[in-house]
């Protein structure tokens, strides 16, 4: 036999194999067989390399390094689907579909929600062309190396014309288990959930650590499947499997609001008996002939829908409340609690906010209580079980001293809060320089929490101004263990490319108290640069209608500080960008334009971060809370009390459709 031909023959060989045991986890040889055929279709290709092929079995190891990766246009658009969240929604969803196509009964494709990222894959001439994430919908990342990596994904179809698949990549339950484990062995920060260490791994520059990670996919969606005479979603299904992809066999026909409400109950209850996380159920049209018909909306199409299970309550113990320090010396209790799994999480710690707030749950120290906890939102502790107590529990106290360095503290006129008020305090300027590095801060990348903390001990970064002098302790950080030129080089790259940040990313960074993202965006705006901020009073601050008497002496309060007026006379001094680089192009013609408004409940297009930046965009003021200033307050699935007060004050509401109409008039 000639080389290629063997090539070939082992290539081909090993698919098989590959598509077997991923997909129908009916393996026909060991391990050790399939081993030594892949040994020697690896020496092969090493000795021919002319014989080299980017789709070949043995590039699922990994080993590529991406500098960065690429951006791509979709082809078609990646849209998101709108949520529900109750037997009324799908209810409600399951008329709107009936009455459009002006039918009695609908047939749907109920299929799992997996837990994972999103990733569209396209082929050519039988042959993986690129992998792509979804990104914002319209603009992915390439990251087809990671891609490669995952094995049930085939590289290589029997099917010549081109064609796109989108689906989920995730991690099993089984294997976050077997990774943590490990790490916990080495030391290293356990994975947080099987979710967030999915989408990590696919966003590895290095593939072999993508590889190393045992990552799992499965495809719901033949996007051009019409191009090969595919008429339902059934079929598309049926016809992925064919062609080698990985396809979840939960999925079902349900004919009508009634079955699919069964389905759902069914698989609320199965949920955690999967080999992977859920967080919902997708109800799909079955017909691809009503889908025109039923259109999309901007975002999302109207055939079909994702049901949301409802946040996870636990009970666990409650062991110990400690104290930690924030950035502006505020100090807060957190709960330390009997470690537990709610919503995809190791849960360990929950924050108690403040002192009041404990005394309202009139928690102790040994209580059981039941936490809440919803995707990636905070947990949070929603009651004390009382009925469980036995005496044994400690009452809690507030502490009157910083646990870091001892100074005593000093409890906020008129809120909740405790500060240390220790200008030398480690901890608190730990937290400063930390908040400064952030992603919505100066959003300096490498320079995360654990080195921050490194590097303040050893006295390479003692202060905010500090980072800005790093360069001058790079020969000492490289004698570290865990720091290389590499790093180290791209760490410097990102503080200068920090220097050229726009004001408000700076105002956020620095930390003032009440100044918050979208605080320090409105400031930004009106006063153009932090020399004309510094000059304000706080009766010209109150003259924007978003900023209020406590943030405004805030403010004026902070550029008072002749420590704070040092460090930004060191900033300037290193070249760091005080003025207001934003797009003022917006158009005034707009309902929105400097318009107060408050978001409460849940989006079912957007995300509470998209929306806020819509708005924004529009010359909005997106405020967290409702008063007599607001203009309008746009409300979700679920609202509380903002809406409450709003319709007490006689403030416009605005429900999400009216809110989406008004987008797309403008």
């Amino acid at each position: 036999m000639e080389v290629f031909e063997r090539i070939e023959y082992l290539r081909n060989l090993l698919n098989k194999y590959n598509y077997e045991y991923y997909v129908l986890n009916n393996s026909s040889v060991s391990d050790q067989e399939f081993d030594t055929l892949m040994q020697e279709l690896i020496a092969l290709e090493t000795k021919y390399p002319e014989y080299e092929s980017s789709n070949s079995p043995s590039k699922r190891v990994g080993g590529q390094v991406a500098v960065e990766f690429q951006k791509i246009n979709h082809k078609r658009l990646m849209l998101s689907l709108a949520n529900a969240f109750n037997e009324d929604d799908i209810r409600d969803f399951d008329r709107k579909v009936r009455e459009a196509i002006n039918v009695d009964k609908v047939e749907y494709v109920c299929e799992m929600k997996i837990d994972g990222l999103a990733m569209s894959v396209e082929y050519k001439n039988g042959e993986m062309e690129y992998g792509a994430t979804r990104g914002d919908g319209m603009v992915g990342e390439l990251v087809t190396n990671n891609v490669k990596t995952v094995n049930s994904i085939p590289l290589t179809v029997p099917l010549k014309e081109e064609f796109e698949v989108r689906g989920e990549v995730f991690m099993s339950k089984k294997v976050l288990n077997r990774l943590n484990a490990i790490r916990a062995e080495n030391g290293e920060e356990l994975l947080a959930n099987a979710r967030n260490a999915a989408a990590g791994s696919i966003r590895q520059l290095d593939s072999k650590i993508a590889a190393s990670r045992h990552l799992d996919n499965y495809m719901y969606y033949f996007v051009n499947s019409s191009d090969f005479g595919i008429k339902t979603q059934k079929e598309a299904l049926l016809k992925m499997r064919e062609l080698g992809f990985h396809t979840n066999p939960e999925w079902r026909i349900c004919r009508g609001a009634d079955e699919v409400w069964l389905y759902i109950q069914e698989y609320t209850l199965k949920r955690s008996e999967l080999e992977y996380d859920i967080d919902g159920i997708v109800i799909k049209v079955n017909e691809f002939k009503y889908y025109d018909e039923l259109g999309t909306t901007a975002k999302t199409p109207k055939w079909a829908i994702a049901y949301k299970f409802p946040p996870e309550e636990v009970l666990t113990k409650l062991k110990d409340i400690i104290f930690t320090v924030g950035r502006t010396g505020k100090i807060t209790p957190n709960a330390v609690l009997e470690p537990f799994r709610v919503a995809g999480s190791i849960i360990q710690r929950a924050t108690l906010h403040n002192e009041d707030f404990v005394k309202e749950l009139e928690a102790k120290i040994g209580d059981y209580v039941m936490i809440r906890k919803a995707g990636d939102v905070i947990p949070e502790v929603v009651r004390v079980v009382k009925e469980r107590r036995d005496g044994t529990e400690i009452p809690f106290k507030m502490s009157d001293v910083c646990p870091i360095c001892g100074s005593k503290l000093i409890r906020d006129v008129g809120t909740s809060a405790h500060y240390c008020v220790n200008p030398n305090c480690d901890k608190k300027n730990i937290e400063a320089i930390i908040h400064f590095a952030s992603r919505d801060a100066m959003n300096i990348e490498g320079l995360g929490e654990k080195i921050i903390e490194e590097f303040y001990n050893i006295g390479v970064i003692k202060d905010i101004a500090g980072i800005y002098s790093f360069d001058r302790y790079v020969d000492m950080v490289m004698e570290l263990d865990g720091y290389g030129k590499k790093s180290i080089d791209n760490l410097l790259y990102s503080i200068e490319k920090s220097k050229k940040n726009s004001l408000e990313k700076l105002l956020f960074g620095l930390g003032i108290k009440e100044v918050g993202v979208k605080g320090a965006k409105l400031l930004a705006r009106k006063y153009r640069s932090i020399d004309n901020l510094m000059l304000q009073t706080a009766e010209t601050l109150l003259e924007n209608k978003d900023v209020g008497p406590v943030m405004s002496e805030s403010i004026v309060n902070w550029f008072k500080s002749e420590e704070n007026l040092n460090l930004i006379t060191i900033l300037k001094l290193n070249g760091i960008n005080m003025e207001y680089l934003g797009n003022d192009s917006t158009n005034e013609d707009n309902p929105f334009y400097k318009k107060s408004v408050v978001l409460t409940g849940t989006l079912s297009l957007y995300g509470r971060n998209q929306a806020t930046k819509i708005l924004e965009d529009l010359g909005a003021v997106v405020s967290g809370s409702v008063s007599k200033k607001t203009d309008y307050v746009i409300a979700g699935v679920e609202a509380g009390s903002k809406l409450d007060k709003a319709n007490q004050l006689g403030i416009k509401v605005l429900d999400e459709e009216t809110f989406v109409k008004m987008l797309n008039d403008k």
